[in-house]
C-alpha cells in the first residue's frame, strides 16, 4: 500500500498480498528521498501528529461511521504515541504548531475517558504519563 501525505510518501508492505509490485507500480525511491529532503522537520512532525490524531479519532468511534471502527485498545496506543511525540518535540516546534496539537490530544484523551466502560485512574489514561491527569 502506498500513501501520500503532502510531499511525504510512505510505503507499507501488504502482508496479505504475496505478489511483488510490477516495474510500473514500483515506487521511485530516489524521487521520494528528494521530496522528503525538501520538507522541514516541523512539517514532518506536525504531519505525523495529525495522522495519529486522525487514526485515534477513527478508533475512538468519533467519525461518521462511529462504532464500525471503534477499538479502544488501538485508540489507547495511538493517543499514547501522540502524547509521546508531542512531549518529545515540544521544544522543537513552535507554540503556533504545538498549541492546537495539544488541544487535540486533550480532546482525544477526554473522548477516550468517556468511551471507556471502566475509566482509567487519573494519570493512568493514554498519554497521561506525558501530559499529567486529564480532567473534563
Amino acid at each position: 500500500m502506498t500513501c501520500a501525505a503532502g510531499h511525504i510518501v510512505c510505503v507499507m508492505s501488504d502482508a496479505t498480498s504475496p505478489q511483488e509490485p510490477s516495474a510500473q507500480e514500483a515506487p521511485d525511491f530516489d524521487a521520494m528521498t528528494r521530496d522528503i529532503a525538501e520538507v522541514p522537520a516541523v512539517e514532518v512532525i506536525v504531519t505525523v501528529a495529525v495522522n495519529l490524531m486522525s487514526a485515534a479519532a477513527v478508533k475512538l468511534g468519533l467519525t461518521e461511521d462511529g462504532d464500525d471502527h471503534k477499538d479502544l485498545d488501538e485508540a489507547r496506543k495511538l493517543v499514547h504515541a501522540l502524547a509521546g511525540l508531542l512531549d518529545a518535540s515540544t521544544t522543537e516546534i513552535s507554540s503556533f504548531h504545538a498549541a492546537p496539537l495539544r488541544d487535540g490530544l486533550k480532546s482525544l484523551q477526554l473522548a477516550f475517558r468517556e468511551a471507556s466502560l471502566v475509566p482509567d485512574e487519573p494519570g493512568q489514561g493514554p498519554g497521561e504519563k506525558y501530559t499529567g491527569p486529564v480532567h473534563g
